[in-house]
């Protein structure tokens, strides 16, 4: 016992890579962590189906079960680990968890995404904590910092690279100007990518994790519904290169903005310029920059997932349980960072009423006005040009490439006006569009 006090009664579902990572973090640092916390922390269940790889990780540190709910009624439990991930289940659980009185820490970023509310109404109605601070970028504290650190400030926007797998794929991309379809093979057999990738690629997981910052930034429910989503895999090695050139570099974002007319929300791959400190965010690492009024912008870097790195996260948030515990609820720090009464359900904004730059590319005759009638159209419909770049066609070569930078036009314009120059007989083909971000 730590100053009189029994330890902190921890029960964990799922012992995967992260669960492996908490029993090794909380070993390692235990004297450390009690320091902090004033209360010894313990993980005296685990249940898994895979009951001889808990063992493994476990190594005898505590009861192995293959039932859930063993550990959700055991009245001794203070506080349930979901580390299960997924939709299904997991928020079977971790609601059953909550009805039983229990805390709950979870790294389930879809969870929190899509039954966010739901889960916090209930935690609420029974007095709980739900903690979540491993379900977006691991080990960076960035919940923390837009619910905490940054309370003070109007939040203007944030942008994040917040999927390792899809920014790994992206860096070997650009550095070896391999095909999607080529990388992704590698960073399936280097373990970066899920036998499965769908929501890395597609940029689901990315989507998951900007609709809970932005519900935390702006004060409004967690609305992964409304998020614009676009993935990698239709990007081409071409089109990093040609990024390069013009000084820009291709992440896939997740964007969420405050304006005027509601909230932006939206993942996509976007250009921004090379020379921004989070576009030299190479590998599987992730990176958050955030503006506000009165601090200005800051940027929070690391590893975005892994075994220790999300430990890390985890273990942050039993701390935080064991200083909360005790306080009267209307006294902690919101879920949302913002008190339940003052949550607005504030517009998100339909993606052809955002306001971005763009880089398109046209494969076109090499023949003289071409230019002229695709600048017209752009014209007409309200686009700006802000750069060119027009390869010249090889020997024998009757086509070649036109790269456009635009200045900031609304997303509907832009739909049109590509629309009308695809009808155009100098133009081949469909035209690629990837929005543009200056982070300035």
């Amino acid at each position: 016992m730590v100053n009189g006090m029994k330890p902190l009664q921890v029960g964990l579902l799922g012992a995967g890579t992260v669960g492996g990572g908490v029993f090794t973090v909380l070993q390692r640092n235990q004297l450390e962590i009690e320091r902090r916390a004033g209360r010894q922390i313990q993980i005296s269940m685990v249940a898994d189906i895979n009951t001889e790889r808990a063992q493994e990780i476990v190594q005898g540190r505590a009861q192995i079960v293959n039932d859930a709910y063993q550990i959700i009624n055991n009245p001794e439990i203070d506080v349930v680990i979901e580390l299960i991930g997924g939709y299904g289940i997991a928020k079977e659980l971790v609601l059953a968890a909550i009805a039983t009185g229990k805390h709950v820490v979870t790294a389930n970023k879809a969870l929190i995404a899509v039954h966010g509310n739901e889960i916090f109404a209930a935690a609420k109605k029974q007095g709980v904590i739900v903690a979540f601070e491993a379900a977006v970028a691991g080990g960076i504290p960035i919940i923390k910092a837009l619910r905490e650190g940054l309370t003070a400030n109007r939040i203007e926007w944030i942008v994040g690279i917040i999927n390792g797998t899809t920014n790994f794929i992206l860096s070997e991309m650009r550095d070896k100007g391999s095909s999607f379809d080529e990388v992704l093979k590698e960073a399936q057999c280097l373990g970066y990518a899920e036998a499965d990738p769908t929501f890395d690629i597609e940029g689901i997981d990315a989507a998951h994790k900007a609709s809970i910052m932005s519900a935390i930034a702006f004060g409004v429910p967690v609305q992964f519904d409304k998020a614009h989503i676009e993935g990698i895999t239709k990007l081409e090695p071409i089109d990093i290169q040609y990024a390069e050139q013009l000084g820009y570099r291709i992440k896939l974002l997740g964007i969420t903005k405050r304006t005027s007319h509601g909230i932006e929300l939206r993942v996509h791959p976007t250009l921004i310029p090379a020379k921004r400190l989070i576009a030299s965010v190479e590998g599987a690492m992730n990176a958050v920059q955030v503006q506000g009024d009165a601090v200005g912008t800051t940027l929070y870097y690391g590893k975005g997932a892994g075994s220790e790195a999300t430990a890390s996260a985890v273990i942050a948030d039993l701390v935080d349980i064991i200083r909360y515990d005790s306080v009267e609820q209307n006294k902690r720090v919101p879920y949302l960072a913002f008190q339940e009464d003052k949550v607005m359900n504030t517009v998100v904004m339909p993606i052809g009423e955002i306001t971005t730059s763009y880089y398109l590319r046209l494969k076109v005759s090499d023949e003289t006005g071409v230019l002229a009638k695709i600048t017209k159209i752009l014209a007409d419909n309200i686009i700006s040009i802000d750069a060119l770049l027009q390869k010249e066609a090889d020997a024998g070569e009757s086509q070649t490439d036109l790269v456009i930078l635009t200045h900031q036009t609304q997303e509907k314009f832009m739909i049109q006006a590509i629309s009308d120059i695809e009808l155009l007989p100098t133009v081949k083909g469909s035209v690629t569009k990837i929005r543009l971000e200056e982070l300035s």
